[in-house]
């Protein structure tokens, strides 16, 4: 069975981000772990960076290193990874609980 497609992201303040699926699921990626493990997750631990360049590309949940949307140049998550271990959203009437 394949996965859902992430159509829409939404980075919050304490470096989670609210990843929306196209079959109605809503997830809570919670970044803090891989900003600890450093290396290439270093630059997510820059709140601005971390905001201002979460996206989505190739239908996952992304960072445009460069501002260009280049799929090369960005630091992605694992679809999968995130619809099978990340925390469910509630949405009620429109309001998105997390």
């Amino acid at each position: 069975m394949l996965r859902p497609n992430i159509f829409q992201v939404a980075p919050k303040s304490n470096f989670t981000v609210n990843v929306y699926f196209d079959d109605g699921k809503i997830k809570s990626s919670d970044a803090k772990p891989l900003i600890e493990k450093g290396g290439m997750f270093a630059r997510l631990g820059d709140s601005d960076f971390f905001r201002e360049r979460c996206v989505v590309m190739n239908h996952t949940l992304a960072w445009d290193v460069k501002g260009d949307f280049d799929p090369t140049e960005c630091i992605d998550i694992c679809p999968d990874l995130i619809y099978e271990n990340c925390a469910d959203v509630a949405e009620i009437g429109g309001t998105v609980f997390s």
